[in-house]
């Protein structure tokens, strides 16, 4: 079975959140499944990671869409990887979203159009003679447009759309119907339009064979108005068909605190000093006070989403009753000030680094006590997982991935509403579990004994495009 995934993101090269570790480790898991190859956007780091490059075919420039052309090359472990070049769109200063200074690009439209459409044509069998695809596996809003062109050209190639997070949905004005070469009659209800706008993500919902979310909870969720970011309709529609399904995401085997490289001390379950020697090193490392008290530990892209706000209102009762708090990732500059401002206040019991490196990310994961992933939604979440895996218990709020992957009160808290006050009875559990050390341990070996491995997540996957391609109409 061959199958193409497309991202606009993926680990080996370029990542600004859950979506490029995917990337990077479910195609992975699908090898011995299926050949599975990742297409991705030309940006500078992928271009310059991705060597040798072998030309594989052109695209020719289409209403608004630019001439751009498709490469090939292997990863180090033989993972077939396209890039569509396209110097104008994807080789620029900047972020692969936005510019430097965050604002998204104005033609992102123009270029994830223009990434789908090859996409789509490779996968119909139009650019690399030697391939095509059996089935096409889309990714969020950027990727959203391949069914949508497979439909419009007339390429009946089976696709599989996983959304890794509804609110995000590639909204653009009527105007772009032109620039991405869409026929008329799709700007309706039962197309891309989405209250007046065009979405690229409604496209994917609409034209694609079936989605998937990564979480069965989200999957459920968003089939309602409090979470279905007004596309719930839709939703609840290919529910009800059984053509939605949740498959919760894995964690790949190099989050193993007994060989992690990140670490200043590899550990085991049980080997409780060597995880306090991580923690000892991690105060050092963001200059922190010594204490005995708990490290808590953040590690979130900054935004409204991820409950920042909730641990900006808990810091001043965590570090009082005797805690820490290590604060890592980028995001919304309100966010990152507020926070900037109360490690100035009390620069001996909150630190706060406005980046995001992987190392780092490791070595919090291993020295903090506990995990705080208090998100508003929750389509899967990783860190919780992270966590467990390097015994730090999470405290994540009872939505999505969150849900499922944290046993309450065995491997971590759960708590109910997205306000301060239940967020901080998580926390003062969290407190009360480490003045009992017999508890705080037996929770930690709960926690480091859980699998999340991709093995279960992958045959589901297969499971799917096997359905999918076996009802693939005759050439």
């Amino acid at each position: 079975m061959r199958v193409l995934f497309v991202t606009s993101e993926m680990s080996d090269f370029v990542q600004t959140g859950g979506l490029a570790a995917v990337s990077a480790t479910l195609p992975r898991a699908l090898k011995s499944l299926a050949d599975v190859r990742v297409i991705l956007p030309g940006y500078p780091d992928v271009l310059r990671h991705l060597q040798p490059l072998e030309p594989v075919g052109d695209c020719a420039a289409v209403a608004g869409l630019p001439a751009c052309s498709v490469l090939k090359s292997q990863t180090h472990d033989g993972l077939m990887v396209y890039a569509v070049r396209c110097p104008e769109l994807y080789e620029r200063p900047g972020g692969i979203y936005g510019d430097t200074n965050g604002r998204d690009w104005e033609d992102n439209d123009v270029r994830f159009a223009r990434f789908s459409s090859a996409a789509a044509a490779l996968a119909a069998g139009a650019l690399d003679e030697d391939w095509a695809a059996d089935l096409v596996h889309a990714n969020d809003w950027q990727s959203g447009l391949v069914a949508a062109y497979l439909e419009w050209n007339g390429w009946h190639v089976p696709s599989l759309l996983t959304i890794h997070n509804l609110a995000y949905q590639g909204l653009f004005g009527r105007q772009s119907l032109g620039r991405i070469g869409a026929p008329d009659g799709a700007f309706q209800i039962d197309g891309l339009e989405f209250y007046g706008k065009v979405s690229f993500l409604k496209a994917g919902l609409h034209y694609s064979s079936h989605l998937t979310t990564v979480s069965e909870t989200y999957a459920r969720e968003i089939t309602t108005p409090a979470h279905g970011c007004g596309m719930e309709g839709v939703l609840r529609r290919r529910a009800e068909a059984r053509q939605l399904t949740g498959i919760l995401n894995g964690i790949d085997e190099s989050w193993d605190p007994r060989s992690c490289p990140d670490l200043v001390r590899p550990f085991e379950a049980g080997s409780w000093d060597a995880k306090g020697e991580n923690s000892e090193h991690l105060r050092k490392e963001f200059r922190l006070a010594v204490s005995r008290g708990p490290l808590f530990g953040l590690v979130a892209r900054l935004v409204h989403q991820k409950g920042v706000d909730l641990v900006l209102a808990a810091a001043e009762a965590i570090v009082k009753a005797g805690g820490q708090i290590i604060v890592t990732g980028k995001g919304d500059p309100v966010f990152e000030e507020a926070l900037l401002e109360a490690r100035r206040r009390r620069p001996d019991a909150i630190a706060v680094a406005i980046r995001f490196d992987a190392g780092e990310a490791r070595r919090i994961f291993a020295g903090s006590d506990f995990i705080m992933t208090p998100s508003r939604f929750e389509p899967c979440g990783l860190s919780q997982m992270y966590a467990q895996r390097f015994g730090s218990l999470p405290i994540g709020r009872r939505t999505g991935g969150l849900a499922e992957t944290i046993a309450d009160g065995e491997t971590g808290f759960l708590f109910s509403d997205p306000s301060p006050e239940s967020f901080f009875g998580g926390v003062a559990r969290a407190f009360a579990t480490f003045a009992s050390k017999k508890r705080l341990n037996r929770m930690r070996e709960s926690a480091m004994a859980r699998s999340f491995s991709w093995a279960n997540s992958a045959s589901s996957y297969s499971a799917i495009y096997r359905d999918l391609t076996a009802r693939r109409p005759a050439a």
